[in-house]
């Protein structure tokens, strides 16, 4: 009988676990209430990023360019663990960080359109790399400001933003 309940104690637990786990990427921010995992962007043109939470921690890499988007991936305090493009995570303290949304050119040369359609007239090229500002998304696009450039690019063609996520000016 201790068996059984054993392992339904365990299987019950188990379950709990993976429902808390299922919906952590759901969550807020325990400091601003805002989702985690969630894109902003760098603040200053040199960041340090360190391996923990706090500035007694060693620094891990520095990052140096202001705007750069990175995810907030968890929350400690004034501290932002961050990942960049290339999945290198550290904690970044928040006054470094920018709510501004800006978004990388993925994989290879881009085109940039005057409308949300890939028959529309391209506008401007962008290399893998660029860094530009998001100013709304649909379903499948994203509206993009790049120096004087304004123009629509397809959102999976593009990191800082979610699939899913429709972003109104």
């Amino acid at each position: 009988m201790r068996k059984v309940t054993y392992i339904i104690t365990t299987c019950l637990l188990m379950t709990f676990l993976f429902v808390g786990i299922s919906h952590a990427s759901d969550s807020v921010g325990s400091d601003t209430s805002f989702p985690v995992p969630r894109f902003i962007s760098l603040g200053a043109d040199e960041v340090n990023v360190r391996v923990g939470p706090g500035i007694r921690y060693p620094i891990k890499f520095v990052l140096k360019k202001e705007y750069l988007p990175v995810e907030v991936t968890k929350e400690f305090d004034v501290w932002r663990e961050v990942q960049t493009i290339d999945g290198d995570k550290g904690w970044v303290h928040k006054s470094l960080l920018s709510g501004r949304r800006m978004v990388i050119i993925k994989d290879y040369t881009q085109t940039i359109y005057k409308d949300p359609n890939a028959d529309a007239k391209p506008i401007v090229k962008l290399e893998p790399g660029v860094i530009a500002r998001l100013s709304s998304c649909t379903k499948n696009w994203c509206q993009l400001k790049v120096a004087s450039y304004k123009g629509w690019i397809e959102k999976d063609s593009i990191w800082g933003v979610y699939p899913d996520e429709i972003v109104k000016k």
